[in-house]
Formats: structure tokens, sequence, C-alpha cells
């Protein structure tokens, strides 16, 4: 990755005595900014003050990345750039932004530049208060559905840059924003598989306002934090046995061994009935083979979206069989929610790992944060 970043770095032209001339770039001319957690992208900027954001999973299982430049506006009249060599180029800091992520909501807010966002698909799902304000006032734009978001729309807001979100390279939409010269910068937080990995994406976010020292503060604060709670949850004298999930059409799912959720339990100092495993993402099992396993669990987590034991009775009255509903074991993200409905766990959480980490200790361990205030889950009702 160096070698190609100096590579592109040598392709830029500074203005020297009203000319531009080719200056050599060499290793020693670029500085990688630290990401300590986060796997899916790298920053490097260099002695010109041209910031390279290369994002290598924009979505899981991608074949490529992209590479995105980043020139401040006071140097813009005296820097040239091969284009060809980067995804997008971005002249900041930026003033107006679109976003496509109800995640990336807590990270501009957090940076304090949440005012700069013009344009969203889907408001509804948007929790944040401080953001539906702004919605509600008309100064957040209405785009329609991310798969099939009003290019149009985006093309007449003219922003800055559109910070992407997708499964895969298929967005119709984005093309054409890309085709009318609207760069878009593929934003792939979702694929982390450690709770700081995913918060460390508001570093990813920083250099487009100028904000990387404050983005190094806030990230630091969380991790901090974070891992203070871990070290209390070491102190536990025992480990309760979790299970978690729920039926979808006869199909148990629940998070795999590495995956985000697991690491949670795992730092909360809990057995996770399936932390042995290697898979990052789901597990599709039948109703079987997690009461074969969990009849008997301590604790019942995540029970998709019930908020009640009459709802999850209901939905099937196998469910009473395990022992953490007949002792109200059982806690939910879901009765967390914003005015519209959307889940605060999905926007917030990835953001603040250090908060659902405490609500996860107190529960398990309610001796140990004793006058923690549940935040994200409660127990079902």
């Amino acid at each position: 990755m160096k070698n190609t970043l100096i590579l592109s770095f040598a392709l830029i032209f500074l203005s020297c005595e009203g000319k531009k001339k080719e200056v050599a770039i060499t290793e020693d001319d670029i500085e990688e900014i630290g990401i300590s957690h986060a796997r899916g992208f790298t920053i490097s900027k260099s002695l010109s003050g041209i910031t390279t954001i290369a994002v290598n999973s924009p979505w899981p299982n991608s074949e490529s990345g992209f590479i995105y430049a980043l020139i401040p506006k006071s140097k813009a009249a005296n820097v040239a750039l091969n284009r060809d060599s980067y995804d997008a180029v971005i002249y900041t800091p930026v003033e107006q932004i679109v976003a496509t992520s109800t995640t990336h909501i807590p990270a501009l807010e957090a940076l304090g530049v949440d005012g700069k966002l013009v344009g969203f698909p889907d408001l509804k799902y948007i929790s944040s208060l401080a953001t539906r304000k702004r919605i509600e006032a008309g100064e957040i734009l209405e785009l329609g559905n991310n798969e099939s978001m009003n290019s149009e729309m985006v093309i007449a807001l003219r922003p800055d840059v559109v910070i992407g979100f997708s499964i895969n390279n298929q967005n119709k939409a984005y093309n054409s924003l890309e085709r009318a010269g609207i760069p878009v910068v593929y934003n792939g937080d979702w694929t982390e598989e450690t709770p700081l990995g995913k918060a460390e994406w508001i570093k990813f976010f920083a250099p487009f306002f100028g904000l990387e020292k404050k983005a190094d503060s806030i990230f630091e604060d969380i991790s901090s934090s974070y891992n203070m709670a871990k070290g209390i949850a070491a102190k536990a004298k025992y480990q309760p046995t979790i299970l978690s999930g729920a039926l979808y059409k006869d199909v148990w799912y629940l998070p795999g061994g590495k995956s985000w959720a697991a690491q949670f339990l795992k730092d909360a100092n809990t057995r996770y009935l399936w932390q042995a495993g290697n898979d990052a993402g789901s597990l599709s099992l039948s109703l079987e083979s997690v009461l074969e396993r969990a009849r008997y669990a301590d604790y019942w987590i995540s029970p998709s979206q019930f908020t009640s034991y009459d709802q999850l009775f209901a939905a099937n009255s196998h469910y009473s069989q395990f022992k953490a509903f007949q002792k109200k074991k059982v806690f939910t993200f879901a009765s967390t929610r914003g005015e519209t409905g959307g889940l605060l766990y999905y926007e917030l959480g990835p953001n603040r790992p250090d908060l659902i980490l405490k609500d996860l200790i107190h529960i398990f361990h309610p001796e140990l944060l004793p006058r923690h205030k549940l935040f994200f889950f409660k127990p079902l009702k």
C-alpha cells in the first residue's frame, strides 16, 4: 500500500514561482496516521498537505478497495493530480455532505459538523434528536432509498461529497453521481469485526473537515472508557452462560464466535455458548440445536425484535423451555428506539461501544457496575 501511495503522490505538482513543477515524493515525505483497531481503512498525509484515504474493505469479501485524495482548498490552485490514480478527489474542508447510513450520523455529531449534512436516504430511520430537529426544519433533504437513491436530487444539491454505503459495487445511483462529477466515498465501518474497530471510523470522517486532532481525542476517550469497563469485568468471579438471537421463519440466527456482538460478550467476561466458532457473521441454526446447547443458559440477550415475554411466547411456545425465559433473564435493545422507530443500538451503538459494554457488565455482573443506568439494553417486559 505504501508503494502505491508513493507512486500516487509522485504525480502531484506544486506551484513554484508561478509555475507548476513535478515534486519527487519519497517514503520520508509520507506520514501514516495511526489507526490502532480498524482494519478497513488507512490514512496517509504528504508533506504537501494532501491526505490519502484508502478503504480496503468497503463491503464484505470485496475484491478491491478504493483510494481517495483530499486536497485542502487553500492549496487547490497550486496542486494538480493525475485523477486516474484516485477513485475520487475531494477539496477540504467540505461544506455540504450527503450521508447514507445511520452510523454516519453520530460521527458527524461528535465532530460538531452535523450541520453540514444536507441529504440522506430514508430519513425515517434516523433517531438522533439533534438531527431530527434539522429534518423537521427542512434542512436535510429526503433522498429516497439508498439502493435507488434519487440521483437527480443529489445532483441538484451539489454536495462536496457523498459518503456511500453499499453491499457491492452495483449501486447505479452512485455511478450516476460519479458521472455527474460528485465524489462518492465508500464507508465500510459496518464490516469491522471488533467494537473499537467500528468506533475508530470517526477518524475516517475527520480529514474531510480538518478535524483529525478532535477525532483522535474523541476516540481515545471512547477507547479508554471501553478498556476501563473491560478491566472491571475481568474481576468477576463467575462467568454466566449466554444465549443470543431468536427464530425467524424457523431458523435461529445468532452471532458467530468472531463477530462484533460476540466480542462484547467476551469482553464482558461471560461464556457465550457459541464463542468457540470462527464465523464473523451470523449463524443459522435449528431450534432443536439451540435448545440442546442453551436450554440452561443463565442469560438470553438480543432476542430479535421481541420486547416482552408475551410476544416471545406468542411467537413460539418453545421459547418457554429456556431457563433464561423462566427466570426472567432476557434482555433486548429493541425497546430503545428513536421517535420514528429507529433502533438506537444500530445507529449509536457502533460509535459508542463503551456504553454497550457497560450495559452488559451491569446485566451480567451487577455488583461490578451497580450505579450504571442501562442505555441500550432493557429487560423484557
